[in-house]
């Protein structure tokens, strides 16, 4: 459940570790940009991805830094205990007893992890893997608690809406073709309306909603037990996600260098940019995760600089993904899931790559589902846990489970918009977790860890930015995107 202290796992190397944060940065957020980038112009897109990445690492580094200070914290409360231990049993004791159970003691009570590093121990190793809930609870007070939760909640509800619009949308766009051709799924230079004729009397819409509904019963049911993602899956999906990527990106090369080349994007389009910074900030997420992927790797001494390099990779990917991309198609013709793109037999000739690149969101996807959904569940349970109390049946087994799965299907049910889900889900929520609670966690943990430890005491995994103008400018930067967004969805409204 989310805010509890967790094992920490099997350790893994530095360079596992990277593996794993970059196939969890990029994921479905990536194949919602290339149109994004298409709308709002090349550079004006090029320039806004590196300082959101750049963003996206100072905040990253915020909650090192605060996993480190976690740890410290618990490691200081265990060596008071044990003193106060020490203290109860001195009377009956003498000290040459006390010294050697003393020493017993310590190296019994003293994580592995920090035995096998020259036998030293130190406060700010992260062993203890502290998810961002309990790191809340330590250094928030009780309506920072709520607000945090609050914004997990959002955002988790944000995913699992996306989710549940993109898997229909996916099948819907390759087995729906108003020509009759099944087989080509989208063709070129054609606009699908939703009212469009899909098999005899039904919709592209009807269509889609029967998906939602088999979608919805096939994995909802996931949300009211407990589920777990296994190695094996996580493997075959990661596979199959740099397999699809690798070949959109080929598939599109191949195209603009045969001469095939359709997108002539603008350089900046004002307008488009709130649905790409929403959508930019969705691809950045990982700082919810850091917790189970930073505690296991087995050595963190050049942790800061593997990060940096994981993100420095990452922005070379998006933009390698997104500039074949928006030239290699016409911008009005980049679908909401690039990979429909390739479901064009004028695009590729082989069905089954068709058929492959079509349907991998529904792969991938389904995967995740119910993983975010439990997620979710227990995240609800926690933010209404009463220490000491326990749900009735029917509340833990039933209500709570309905009120993690009904409204993002209502959601995915109205609209299928994915870029505009992507983006509104990542301009609000996404930026409270990338950017406010990172920057708060940081902010009260140096303040506590000083009324802790003393002033004198260094966090071996402090973050670079370590100056609080950084905190406040991240807050700053926040708030901005709050006004902007904001602002550009009531003039787009007034305007309609």
């Amino acid at each position: 459940m989310a805010g509890e202290i967790t094992e920490t796992g099997e350790l893994y190397s530095p360079y596992v570790g990277l593996v794993y944060m970059f196939n969890l940065i990029v994921g479905t957020g990536a194949l919602t940009m290339p149109k994004a980038f298409a709308t709002a112009g090349w550079l004006v897109s090029l320039v806004l991805l590196v300082f959101l990445g750049f963003m996206s690492f100072v905040t990253t580094t915020f909650v090192v830094e605060a996993m480190a200070a976690a740890n410290a914290q618990l490691r200081w409360k265990r060596m008071e205990n044990h003193q106060e231990e020490e203290d109860d049993d001195s009377s009956t004791a003498s000290d040459s007893d006390v010294l050697v159970q003393d020493n017993y003691e310590r190296a019994e009570k003293r994580p592995i992890l920090s035995v096998q590093r020259r036998g030293s121990l130190n406060l700010f190793e992260i062993t203890d893997r502290v998810e961002m809930g309990q790191m809340a609870c330590m250094f928030f007070n009780k309506v920072g608690v709520n607000l945090f939760y609050f914004c997990i909640i959002i955002y988790l509800y944000g995913d699992l809406a996306i989710y549940a619009a993109a898997v229909p949308f996916s099948l819907m766009q390759v087995t729906c073709s108003a020509t009759g051709n099944e087989s080509c799924g989208v063709e070129a230079d054609t606009k699908h309306n939703d009212t469009d004729p899909c098999w005899g009397p039904l919709r592209r819409v009807d269509a889609y909603r029967i998906y939602l509904a088999v979608f919805t019963l096939l994995l909802g049911p996931f949300t009211f037990f407990d589920v777990q993602k296994t190695k094996y899956l996580q493997i075959l999906t990661s596979l199959m996600r740099w397999v699809a990527f690798a070949i959109m990106i080929v598939l599109a090369l191949v195209r603009i260098g045969h001469g095939h080349r359709e997108g002539h994007p603008p350089l900046a389009d004002l307008s488009g940019v709130r649905n790409l910074f929403g959508v930019c900030v969705y691809s950045f997420m990982c700082q919810h995760s850091l917790p189970s992927l930073i505690t296991p790797v087995s050595s963190k001494r050049h942790l800061t600089r593997l990060v940096f390099l994981d993100y420095v990779l990452i922005l070379s990917f998006y933009g390698l993904l997104c500039f074949t991309a928006i030239f290699c198609f016409r911008g009005d013709s980049l679908m909401d899931m690039y990979t429909l793109n390739f479901a064009r037999c004028d695009v590729v000739s082989v069905a089954a790559v068709r058929f492959f690149l079509g349907l991998f969101p529904v792969f991938t996807i389904s995967t995740n589902f119910p993983i975010i959904a439990v997620t979710l569940r227990n995240n609800w349970k926690t933010l209404f846990h009463r220490e000491g109390g326990t749900y009735p049946w029917v509340v833990d087994r039933v209500v709570f489970p309905t009120i993690t799965l009904l409204p993002p299907v209502l959601v995915a049910f109205c609209t299928h918009d994915l870029e505009s889900l992507v983006g509104i889900t990542g301009a609000y929520a996404g930026t409270g977790i990338q950017y406010v609670i990172p920057a708060f966690l940081v902010y009260h943990c140096r303040k506590d860890t000083q009324l802790t430890l003393g002033y004198g005491t260094v966090n071996k995994h402090r973050s670079p930015f370590r100056h609080t103008f950084w905190v406040g400018f991240v807050l700053l930067w926040a708030f901005s995107c709050f006004f902007f967004v904001t602002a550009n969805i009531v003039l787009s409204e007034t305007k309609v």
